[in-house]
């Protein structure tokens, strides 16, 4: 096993360990020492070879896009409930910040396949979390409590300073995140200090962070961690 690398004053990386396969090893036993000691510490961890193929990744990301692409009138097909608990359907919140689609459908025919693809996607994860990552917490998200979103942020003027979503904690259990290219993640590495570093994109890597629920179910061991979305410095539209 190699040693965690890691991303300067911000969190470890489990580089180069298939998660899937070490289950009941001592090796997952010292994967999971490192992880909840970079979840005391910041809350945060990059995960490497998960079993989730990077593949699959790619193909999201591309379905992403062609939904997003779509007239706007298109995606109002799917439009969000106007009840604000209803974690499901399209949204343009924060316009021209933030775009994203929970799961609500848009009819079959006018993205053909992304219904499928996207739920593939979502079993995949969700068995790789209950399987891999939280095994204890297995009963209590068996009923289907989680959710997966598709964001999109427009592009703005490059001298905009404007956060893309402003500081947060997650308020459910924990969150798996990938991350394009583009950039932008950055996260307080000391509560309440204010100071954001970036969390840089890496190739073939999930972002994961704990939500207030785990930080309470916790006693406050494992931290839940501000962090926000900026325009990344390179971004010239």
């Amino acid at each position: 096993m190699k040693l965690p690398l890691h991303v300067p004053h911000l969190m470890i990386v489990l580089s180069d360990i298939n998660i899937e396969v070490l289950s009941g090893t001592q090796e997952a036993t010292d994967i999971g020492r490192q992880l909840v000691q970079g979840c005391r510490e910041v809350g945060f961890a990059y995960f490497r070879n998960t079993g989730i193929h990077q593949a699959e990744v790619e193909s999201v990301f591309e379905w992403s896009k062609k939904l997003f692409s779509l007239p706007i009138e298109t995606k109002m097909l799917a439009l969000h409930p106007k009840e604000s608990w209803k974690h499901q359907g399209y949204t343009n919140v924060c316009c021209p910040r933030l775009q994203r689609l929970h799961y609500n459908w848009l009819p079959e025919q006018v993205l053909p396949g992304f219904r499928d693809a996207a739920s593939a996607f979502f079993d995949t994860c969700h068995r790789f979390k209950l399987q891999k990552l939280l095994p204890a917490l297995r009963n209590i998200h068996r009923e289907g409590e989680n959710r997966m979103r598709l964001l999109h942020y427009p592009s703005v003027p490059a001298e905009s300073k404007m956060n893309r979503i402003n500081a947060h904690m997650d308020f459910g259990t924990c969150a798996m995140l990938f991350q394009d290219d583009v950039g932008g993640l950055e996260v307080e590495i000391l509560n309440g200090s204010g100071n954001f570093v970036p969390a840089p994109p890496i190739p073939g890597t999930v972002v994961f962070n704990i939500g207030d629920l785990l930080m309470r179910w916790s006693n406050g061991t494992l931290k839940s961690t501000l962090h926000r979305i900026r325009a990344p410095p390179n971004d010239e539209t």
